[in-house]
């Protein structure tokens, strides 16, 4: 109930600022950058296809998943995924779009705003967000049937949206008809036809997708062993530069990523919101042209905050029961996992970093953009770790867990936003505020770091 109130606020607050940010950008770009923030976030939340297989394959104790239900009662796969769809599309909706589109509501009385206009707005969003869960969840299913196809899908749809940037075709209303329904109706045009012809090209295209997802859907258990040699020792030779932490520990974190065969799927979970954030910022700054402000330092910024999913992952690749019988303490293990999520994912952060300002020509922003990434991805992790312990997702389901997140997350991200957009027009006084913003990261990181051993001491595995 916490996330979607503070959906509330923010879309209230951005009603009420509305008429300031459209001095920078039209409404016509206002409207598409939501619908494709809108598509990304359904592809986002659609690849739940993905983990059949490892759901099926892997149970957690007495745990059983919903999508396993087919080997228990008379049910298929095909319709256990169809109500996982339909079940996910219901939830991010009441939890993002509705409560988005209530913000601007409440905001319409004070700012004059129609209420037809922000109702057509809302079934075109919805429209949007459901082509891209549909398109995720195709290409979810589509991987597990093969990965070249996989490969081959995805390469496709990339190469439809760089044309769209490069050379303005196919148009974006041929890519999300959706979009073309918002631009014929209010507060754009009132083209009664032309509105009802995309909204009809939207729902086959869902429709179609999701039929197609559903057709292919195959889901099999393997039973299956492996073993290797002693890599234990191998792991702890090479670390020698970490002295002063639990190396056998961090060497026995490693060993267990490569002995679940999960630490593709985490690179995988990781990168992808990556390269969509990558194209994301390049598409707005020269496919759309909208004077958005996106630049290295925000997009180092965004990093940081993305490689929290990382941390997750590790707590989620095994049960740490069996701790309970090892010289080991919660704390410990909680600090070993932040230094192997900062083994994990520097390298590839810092690689993004310095391939997006290469190719916004932003060199001389790039000193500023790896300060910013490393002290926002070392935050992010031990403020998350600090909060939720070994069990990130099942804590960030309690109301006091989520609201001190978001407000933690959600304040240095905002600052960085702002201060990000300002280095064009005053360039000392926004380097001044990243420094005082940093600088109380830092502080604030150290601070918790600390603070892990009290607050996790008396707790058990």
């Amino acid at each position: 109930m916490t996330f979607p109130f503070f959906v509330f606020l923010l879309s209230f607050a951005s009603g009420l600022t509305l008429d300031k940010m459209l001095e920078t950008i039209t409404l016509q770009q206002f409207g598409t950058f939501a619908h494709l923030s809108a598509f990304l976030y359904g592809l986002s939340v659609g690849a739940f296809g993905l983990m059949g297989r490892e759901y099926l394959e892997r149970r957690y104790g007495r745990n059983n998943y919903l999508v396993a239900m087919p080997f228990l009662l008379p049910i298929s796969f095909r319709t256990t995924f169809l109500g996982i769809y339909l079940r996910d599309a219901v939830f991010y909706v009441i939890l993002m779009l509705v409560p988005a589109t209530l913000g601007i509501l409440a905001a319409s009385p004070i700012m004059g705003f129609s209420v037809i206009s922000i109702s057509l707005f809302f079934v075109a969003v919805l429209l949007t967000f459901m082509l891209g869960m549909s398109l995720s969840f195709l290409a979810s299913v589509i991987y597990i049937r093969n990965i070249k196809a996989f490969v081959v899908f995805t390469l496709a749809i990339v190469v439809v949206f760089v044309s769209h940037g490069v050379f303005g075709s196919p148009s974006l209303e041929m890519i999300m008809p959706s979009i073309g329904f918002q631009m014929n109706v209010r507060p754009f045009h009132t083209d009664a036809t032309q509105a009802l012809a995309f909204v009809g090209a939207s729902l086959a295209e869902l429709l179609g997708m999701t039929a197609l997802a559903y057709g292919l859907v195959q889901v099999t258990v393997r039973i299956s062993s492996q073993s290797y040699p002693n890599l234990l020792p191998g792991y702890y030779a090479r670390m020698p530069v970490l002295k002063g932490v639990n190396l056998a520990l961090i060497s026995k974190e490693l060993v267990d990523l490569r002995r679940s065969g999960i630490i593709a799927k985490m690179f995988f979970s990781f990168v992808l919101p990556l390269l969509f954030l990558s194209f994301t910022a390049w598409f707005v700054n020269y496919g759309l042209a909208i004077p958005v402000g996106f630049n290295a330092v925000f997009y180092a910024a965004m990093v940081g905050f993305i490689a929290i999913l990382m941390y997750s992952w590790l707590n989620n690749v095994d049960l740490s029961d069996y701790y309970s019988v090892l010289p080991v303490t919660v704390p410990q293990l909680i600090k070993v996992r932040i230094i192997v999520f900062l083994l994990l994912t520097s390298g590839i952060s810092l690689f993004f970093v310095i391939a997006i300002s290469v190719l916004n020509g932003e060199t001389n922003l790039l000193w500023l953009a790896i300060l910013v990434m490393f002290v926002t991805s070392i935050y992010m992790v031990v403020m998350t770790a600090y909060l939720t312990g070994l069990k990130t997702n099942s804590f960030l389901f309690d109301t006091g867990v989520l609201a001190k997140f978001s407000v933690m997350s959600f304040l240095p991200d905002l600052c960085l936003t702002i201060l990000s957009f300002s280095l064009l027009a005053n360039w000392v006084l926004a380097v001044a505020g990243l420094a005082l913003v940093l600088g109380i990261l830092i502080i604030t990181t150290t601070i918790l770091f600390r603070g892990i051993e009290q607050k996790w001491a008396s707790a058990s595995f």
